[in-house]
């Protein structure tokens, strides 16, 4: 049996090698800008609650601080799960800052129980 190359002209049926391979195809050029903008309006609202605004000037640099920070992560995202994935952690962590009295108020339903111990 001698092993033949594989240099078909036709591919096999259901490949379509115009399409991105799974692997090195850029997942960028699937995400529509629409879906960045909202994403970038969404990490927005969540900095408004981190930090108080008084002023547009202040109002308008956090918008842009809101896109510089949607670029970077679409910049170092691997894929589009990776993206979301680093989008999610990041404004989890940013809502955790911002209610830290809530995070505090967990406690232990058998800590201050007078019938254990």
């Amino acid at each position: 049996m001698d092993a033949q190359p594989l240099q078909e002209s036709n591919p096999p049926a259901g490949v379509d090698r115009s399409a991105p391979a799974a692997a090195g195809g850029d997942w960028r050029a699937q995400l529509r800008p629409e879906a960045r903008s909202r994403i970038a309006n969404r990490i927005h609202k969540a900095l408004l609650k981190c930090l108080p605004v008084e002023s547009s000037e202040a109002m308008d640099e956090l918008k842009k601080i809101s896109v510089r920070f949607e670029e970077k992560i679409y910049t170092a995202a691997t894929s589009q799960p990776d993206y979301m994935r680093k989008i999610s952690l990041k404004m989890l962590g940013m809502e955790m800052k911002t209610q830290p009295a809530r995070a505090n108020a967990q406690v232990n339903p058998n800590q201050y129980n007078p019938n254990q111990g």
